[in-house]
This record gives structure tokens, C-alpha cells and sequence, in this order.
């Protein structure tokens, strides 16, 4: 009898654990934060590595103890909002926005979930913080523009191409950079005794417009602003400046892997890491409003030899030897 007892008891004991254990599994998953990642460029496996990489050495991976939900727009801008909502419904632990467009489109959709954006412009102008010392709200993240790269950008394309005399400029005016990033080309240029001609393009048609006007007015070289327009047609702008042997000079390193022949701009590995330490901290308890916007501090020339070859150029070795990368 007392045998029987004891093993009547065990069987309940080991119903009892058996039934605890989904509900401690599930109690273990749903401490898991989730990360929304919302870009407004077509899938990019590099930017998802470094993403990856930064929180790894923040100490988290995905599958492991964090999730990310990551929302591509494919150069879409009006799927953004739609993407956004997603992720708020998802109730994620915190946004991860990439560009200025996926950052609106984010605070657009919440008032409640963090947000982190890495964006290309004045954040305050953008109405996305009120301070950059004290954000308001819900909202922090990192700024990656600074006005002083226009005349570095303009002075290294000098440096590949000497004889460059004409300096055609690409802007959108629809974006708010676009006057600021004009001016100031303009007064580089003017210091230097070049002569540049802004042309303002907002769509793909305009910019094909663009350089067929090239045929009637060739300039020496190209300067293509920032922002979303030039980035999601970056394989477009790469193709045409090579039909027509412009040498170019563009934001960021996106540019140069599509073809284009030289980029100077924030580092997007360094931006990464920013961007991900404040979410690490967010998930961590901290307030978005308690972090100030910082400025990307780390910029990166990125050169492709094999366009330049292509466009007759040769680099010169003051240039490969401060070259971040050149790729052949």
C-alpha cells in the first residue's frame, strides 16, 4: 500500500511538471523583446549583416534571446506607412528606422513605441524631435548629415578628376537637403573657380531628362545630392553616368556597389552600432526622450577602380592610400 502511494504520487508529480512545461516555455518566449527593423530600400543583405553584427556584440542575436521583424519597402515610399503600422501592431519592443522616409512613416504610426532612426537630415526640421539634447516623445536616433561634407565630397572628386571644370548638381527639390546641399556645393565650388549647374529632379522620368540634356551641355563631372529619390534609383543614376562617361560623386557607399564611381558619407557599420546601442537600451528600460540625437562621427570614401577604369581614370595614390574601401 505505502508502495502504491508513493507511485501514485510520482505520476502526479510528473503530470504536474509535464503540464508546467509550455506554460514556462511560453513564459520564457514572451520575455523575448522584438525588434521592428523598417527600411525603406529593397532588401539588402549587408545592411541586415551589419545590423546582425551590432546587436551580436551588444550581446543579442535573433532566434536567441531577441526577434527581429524586419520590413523592406523596395525603394516603395507608399508602402511605408502600411509596413509601419505592421510593426505597431506586432507591439515590438522598439522601430529601427533606416532613412528619412521609414523614420516619418514610423512616428506617424505610434506616439507609444520607441523609435530609433538614422536619418540624413535635420531631425528637427523634419519634425521628428523637438531638442536634439532632450527629444521629446518617443523618438531618438542618430543624424548622419553634416553640411561639410558637400565641399569634402567635391574636393575628393577633384582629386579623381583634375581637369574637371563643370560640375553638374542633382537635387530633388522635394527633399528638405536639397537647398541646403545646392548652397553649399555652390560656395565649394565657387572657391575653387569651378562652375556648377544645379538641376532639380524628382522622379526617375526627370532624371533620364537629366542626362539627356548632358548631350547638349556636357559638364566634366556629377554631383548627386542625398536622400531617398537618388538612393532607390541609384543602379539608374550608375547606368547612365557610364553610357554617358560623367564621372560621379554620390552620398554613400550604396552608389559605389551599384556601379557608381565614388562615395564619401557616414559609415553605415558605425551608424549601425549607434542605432542598435540605443536599442539595446531602450530594451534595457531606458526612455527614448533621455537620449540625445547624435552626430555619425565616422565617415567612409569608397571607390570603384573598376568604373574608373571604365571611364578612362586613373586613381591616384593619394586617394587609395585614404580610400575606406576600393572595389575592383
Amino acid at each position: 500500500m505505502i508502495v502504491r502511494m508513493r507511485r501514485r504520487e510520482f505520476v502526479t508529480l510528473l503530470a504536474g511538471t509535464a503540464a508546467a512545461w509550455p506554460l514556462a516555455a511560453r513564459a520564457q518566449t514572451a520575455t523575448i523583446p522584438v525588434v521592428g527593423f523598417l527600411n525603406s530600400s529593397a532588401f539588402d543583405a549587408n545592411r541586415q549583416r551589419v545590423f546582425h553584427q551590432a546587436l551580436r556584440e551588444a550581446g543579442y542575436t535573433d532566434g536567441r534571446n531577441v526577434t527581429i521583424e524586419y520590413r523592406w519597402a523596395e525603394n516603395d515610399a507608399d508602402r511605408l506607412p502600411a509596413l509601419a503600422a505592421e510593426l505597431v501592431r506586432r507591439q515590438v519592443a522598439v522601430i529601427v528606422t533606416g532613412g528619412n522616409a521609414s523614420s516619418l512613416a514610423s512616428k506617424a504610426a505610434t506616439s507609444t513605441i520607441p523609435i530609433v532612426f538614422a536619418v540624413s537630415e535635420d531631425p528637427i526640421k523634419m519634425g521628428l524631435v523637438s531638442s536634439l539634447a532632450r527629444p521629446s516623445g518617443n523618438v531618438t536616433g542618430i543624424n548622419f548629415y553634416a553640411s561639410e561634407l558637400s565641399a569634402k565630397r567635391l574636393e575628393l572628386l577633384r582629386q579623381l578628376v583634375p581637369g574637371a571644370a563643370r560640375i553638374a548638381v542633382l537635387v530633388n527639390p522635394a527633399a528638405p537637403i536639397a537647398a541646403t546641399t545646392a548652397r553649399d556645393v555652390e560656395a565649394a565650388a565657387g572657391g575653387v573657380g569651378l562652375h556648377t549647374k544645379v538641376l532639380n529632379v524628382s522622379s526617375s522620368g526627370e532624371i533620364n531628362a537629366a542626362f539627356a540634356g548632358f548631350m547638349r551641355e556636357r559638364p566634366d563631372a556629377l554631383f548627386v545630392s542625398g536622400g531617398f529619390l537618388f538612393n532607390s534609383r541609384r543602379v539608374q543614376l550608375a547606368l547612365l553616368a557610364a553610357q554617358h562617361s560623367i564621372p560621379a560623386t554620390y552620398a554613400n557607399r550604396d552608389f559605389t556597389e551599384a556601379g557608381g564611381l565614388m562615395s564619401y558619407g557616414s559609415s553605415l557599420s558605425d551608424a549601425y552600432r549607434q542605432v542598435t546601442d540605443y536599442a539595446v537600451r531602450i530594451i534595457k528600460g531606458a526612455k527614448p526622450a533621455d537620449l540625445p540625437v547624435v552626430q555619425s562621427s565616422k565617415f567612409e570614401l569608397v571607390i570603384n577602380a573598376e568604373t574608373a577604369r571604365m571611364l578612362g581614370l586613373t586613381v591616384p595614390p593619394s586617394l587609395l592610400a585614404i580610400a575606406d574601401e576600393v572595389i575592383e
